[in-house]
């Protein structure tokens, strides 16, 4: 995963964003960042070990709007890198999602395809995508979508303040068809980890089914310090659908205050 071609896959995606959030239509309220700048992080595999270099990067543009940029993957292999811009809202109280975006690599380096959404024009778009996914092209949002594919270090900070118990939104996949699916997220220890940290999990919501459906999906989870300026500790995620899981962790936080 070359830095150079990151930062500058990183600058592409974030050309396009300025917008007007007047044209937005993402019927989520997220809050402000609790810090602006670079978090240096690290990536590493099931077992804890280190393999591939992150981070997290969150600044403010001239015209008042939010963009985050993540990085993660492991070293020359399968990597993903995602971009997001959120427009203030209410006014200034809040931000709103105007788009999301993230490419996928393979542990050769393929392009796994692009995710795109569109919040200004109320489109989700899958495009370069490999095999029986070739043909898959765009679905229509719905009016006030609550899709948060990216942000999710800000989508989940009211249930560590203890604003809510739950948070429902949707993610958009692109393997197997363009579609949207609703999610739950709920913290998972309220009293915090050994080291503090408090974990937020999240997954598919399928109704009476979800215990059942448990054990087929990978584990999702987000820690967050409460402590620290940065809040955002590390997460658990798959590189890309069916991809290796992997944990990517902030510079300074032992990996064992993620628990087993």
């Amino acid at each position: 995963m070359p830095k150079a071609a990151c930062i500058a896959l990183a600058l592409a995606l974030g050309a396009t964003a300025q917008v007007s959030v007047s044209r937005a239509d993402s019927g989520l309220r997220l809050p402000y960042p609790d810090f602006f700048g670079q978090i240096p992080a690290a990536t590493y595999d099931d077992s804890r070990e280190r393999v591939g270099r992150a981070n997290l990067r969150i600044v403010r543009t001239d015209g008042g709007n939010v963009q985050i940029f993540s990085e993660s993957g492991i070293e020359d292999g399968a990597h993903t890198i995602a971009f997001a811009e959120l427009a203030p809202v209410d006014p200034g109280r809040a931000l709103q999602l105007v788009t999301q975006e993230s490419r996928s690599f393979d542990a050769a380096g393929v392009p796994l395809g692009i995710m795109r959404i569109d919040h200004r024009n109320r489109v989700a778009t899958c495009s370069g995508m490999k095999g029986a996914d070739s043909t898959a092209t765009e679905v229509a949002l719905p009016k006030h979508d609550r899709v948060a594919n990216v942000p999710l270090n800000l989508l989940f900070l009211p249930l560590v303040r203890g604003d809510s118990d739950t948070l429902s939104f949707q993610i958009f996949l692109c393997r197997g068809g363009p579609r949207f699916m609703d999610f739950e997220a709920r913290v998972a220890s309220p009293n915090g980890t050994d080291g503090g940290l408090v974990e937020v999990r999240y997954g598919p919501d399928f109704g009476f089914f979800s215990a059942i459906a448990g054990g087929l999906i990978p584990k999702l989870s987000v820690w967050f310090d409460p402590r620290s300026p940065f809040s955002w500790a590390a997460h658990r995620i798959p590189l890309y659908s069916k991809g290796p899981e992997v944990f990517v962790i902030r510079e300074g936080v032992p990996s064992r205050w993620l628990g087993h």
